[in-house]
C-alpha cells in the first residue's frame, strides 16, 4: 500500500531515507518522496526526531463544552429532528450550527434520531404490482 494524502510514510521507508547518503534531491528520487519532505525529515533528525510526529486537527469541535447538554436534551426528546436541535442550540446556547455539524456531533456522541428500529421486508409478497405480460398494469 502506498502513500495517502494526510497520512504520514511508514517508518521502514523513513528508516532508510534517513541512513542514505547523498544529497537531498538525490536521496528523494531513489526513493520516490519530495525534495521537501526530505529537506524537512533531515532537519528533525538533526534535532532528535527520527519516527513521526502527531497528526491531529487543532480544530476544537464546534459543540465542544456542550455534549452534555445535548445529550440530556436528545434524552428528554428524542422525537426532535436536527433542525430543532439546531434552532434551540442556537436559542439556548448561542452557537449557529448546520445540520451536518449537528448530525455528526450526534454520530461522535453515540446518539441516533432514528425513530424506530429497521425492520424486516414484507414477507407477504410483492409490495407493488409488477406489470402484466402486455405493459399494462
Amino acid at each position: 500500500m502506498g502513500w495517502r494524502r494526510g497520512q504520514a510514510y511508514g517508518q521502514d521507508l523513513r528508516d532508510r531515507v534517513l541512513a542514505a547518503e547523498g544529497s537531498i534531491r538525490e536521496v528523494a528520487r531513489r526513493f520516490a518522496v519530495s525534495d521537501s519532505y526530505m529537506a524537512r525529515a533531515r532537519s528533525r533528525q538533526q534535532r532528535g526526531q527520527v519516527s513521526a510526529g502527531v497528526q491531529c486537527n487543532h480544530v476544537p469541535p464546534r459543540l465542544q463544552g456542550l455534549e452534555g447538554a445535548l445529550t440530556e436534551r436528545v434524552a428528554a426528546a428524542p422525537e426532535q429532528t436536527l433542525t430543532q436541535l439546531c434552532q434551540w442550540i442556537e436559542a439556548e446556547h448561542g452557537v449557529r450550527v448546520s445540520l451536518t455539524t449537528m448530525w455528526k456531533t450526534l454520530g461522535r456522541l453515540g446518539l441516533t434520531l432514528k425513530k424506530r428500529p429497521r425492520m424486516q421486508p414484507s414477507s407477504n409478497g410483492r409490495t407493488s404490482r409488477q406489470p402484466d405480460r402486455d405493459g399494462s398494469r
